[in-house]
């Protein structure tokens, strides 16, 4: 292993976007032409080079049910039917909500394979916007900071949070759960899978595997108990239909909660540069696993109105536990059990994400260099890995699961409707752009219109404190991006703590380490 970076090295990587090299702004935009052309046109002595193409089409329909399917089926039915109002209009929501997920990924499958490079969002908005002046960056570096300390973390914390609702709740099944035992457990569970993802990815990966059985095994036994209870008659609560429907304004907060049980549709978006006939297996395998995925969840919230009443839905904050209670009997553990392993399984894929997304940026100057460090004898991010930690846990102790998801739901559709909007704006200003897969127009033009949707409705109709200080703190990333990234300031103290971390972490710059 090299020797560590001076003092003056580890410090300048926290630098302007404009002050990286014409060479390497070049390289970037060459290795986007060149993927986007046709794997048979690439040199075969490039390919040692690049990540293997080893994903099919059947692990990439897996990779998106896996990934789509976490806590939300088991904690947001209460949220989507309190803000709907209706039985009806409940189940209404949850298939409308698959569909927008399918139609937003089809635009994410075009960005995708006509930009094949990693990062999703983050590279598809540098791609885009950083030749278009020197302020081009800035919409990249606005979605790193939101993705780093919002988006990505606020999905952690929430997940976390349902997580201890389902292991604590069966302890106190008389009165409510104290709020602070949850949040302790859930701070020791970030901790765990910090130290997990720190020590082996190897053994990460294998533990999300685990997890994912155990979350496919829950929707099961709900879905059939459902059917079950249906071929018995019990479907006097379905009957209902749209009785006591909300209003059109009040439907926005409903999509928010089931939208957040349908994220991750664009997590696909991550490894194109891995999947095997890219431009044919990644629209191909977004059509057949996000159907998928609505039919479990329509089929899952039909099951949960044959047993339980819309009110005790909405007594509920752990709606499959009541739900085992009413139908299972003495073998009504088993759903907390999985429900819990399903959470908890979810953040800890998400907490992989999460911290590559600043260890890549660092690379590029877009975030502090100590983000791109690797521990030396476990070879992972350890420093990314840990920052995320600190956000999840502040979050978990501040916040409750529907304020997260509320503020998560607001600031990702934002970012969601640019890059809809970015599909757009490549149409007409790179006709010549190779894209492989082209979505139909129409498309991305009704999601940037549901994205204005889903973000001015709640400004307008239901404001709430947490908007606001969403707004605030993605303009709060311009204060750090002008002086540190534009103009290439630089703090001593980051020498200094950056040093501290590398002597507690072991860890190096990952451009030193060994292949």
């Amino acid at each position: 292993m090299k020797e560590s970076s001076s003092s003056s090295d580890v410090s300048s990587r926290f630098r302007s976007s404009s002050a990286v090299s014409d060479e390497e702004d070049e390289s970037f935009g060459s290795q986007v032409e060149d993927e986007s052309k046709s794997q048979e046109e690439l040199p075969e002595q490039k390919e040692e080079h690049k990540l293997k193409r080893e994903v099919g089409l059947f692990s990439a329909v897996m990779l998106i049910v896996g990934s789509i399917i976490g806590s939300g089926i088991f904690i947001t039915p209460k949220g989507v039917l309190q803000y709907s109002g209706s039985v009806g209009a409940c189940l209404l929501i949850w298939t409308l909500c698959g569909f927008l997920a399918l139609m937003g990924a089809l635009c994410y499958a075009e960005l995708g394979t006509a930009i094949p490079v990693s990062g999703a969002e983050y590279s598809y908005f540098l791609y885009i916007y950083e030749k278009r002046g020197k302020f081009g960056p800035i919409p990249a570096f606005l979605y790193l900071w939101m993705c780093s300390l919002i988006i990505k973390t606020s999905t952690v914390a929430a997940q976390l949070l349902t997580f201890a609702e389902y292991i604590v709740e069966p302890i106190f099944p008389t009165c409510p759960t104290p709020g602070a035992i949850k949040k302790l457990v859930a701070l020791i569970a970030i901790c765990f899978i910090t130290f997990i993802n720190c020590y082996s990815v190897r053994i990460a990966t294998r533990m999300n595997n685990v997890f994912t059985i155990a979350k496919l095994l829950a929707i099961a036994i709900v879905v059939l108990v459902g059917a079950y209870m249906l071929s018995k008659g019990s479907y006097h609560h379905l009957a209902t239909g749209f009785e006591g429907s909300t209003s059109f304004y009040e439907l926005g907060n409903a999509f928010y909660f089931g939208l957040w049980a349908y994220d991750s549709w664009n997590n696909l978006n991550f490894i194109t540069e891995e999947l095997v006939d890219p431009h044919i297996n990644l629209p191909r395998s977004i059509m057949i696993g996000i159907p998928l995925v609505t039919v479990c969840y329509v089929s899952a919230n039909i099951a949960y109105f044959t047993v339980l009443s819309p009110n005790e839905i909405l007594a509920s904050d752990a709606v499959a536990v009541g739900f085992a209670n009413n139908v299972l009997g003495p073998a009504a553990f088993i759903i907390p059990i999985l429900v819990a392993a399903s959470a908890f399984g979810g953040s800890n894929g998400t907490c992989m994400i999460t911290s590559r997304l600043p260890f890549a940026a660092a690379r590029k100057g877009h975030w502090a260099e100590l983000m791109s460090y690797v521990q030396v004898y476990h070879l992972t991010p350890a420093p990314a890995l840990i920052f995320n930690a600190v956000i999840v846990s502040i979050m978990v102790c501040f916040g409750n699961i529907a304020g997260l998801i509320d503020l998560y739901s607001f600031v990702a559709w934002m970012f969601y409707g640019g890059s809809m909007a970015s599909v757009i704006v490549l149409r007409f200003s790179e006709k010549d752009l190779p894209r492989p897969y082209k979505v139909p127009l129409v498309i991305p033009i009704i999601m940037s219109l549901v994205s204005l949707y889903l973000v001015s409705t709640p400004l307008l109709f239901n404001p709430q404190m947490e908007y606001l200080y969403a707004l605030v703190f993605l303009l709060s990333g311009l204060l750090l991006y002008f002086p540190f990234i534009h103009y290439g300031l630089r703090l001593r103290i980051m020498e200094k703590i950056t040093r501290v971390v590398q002597l507690l972490l072991v860890c190096a710059p990952s451009e030193s380490m060994p292949d």
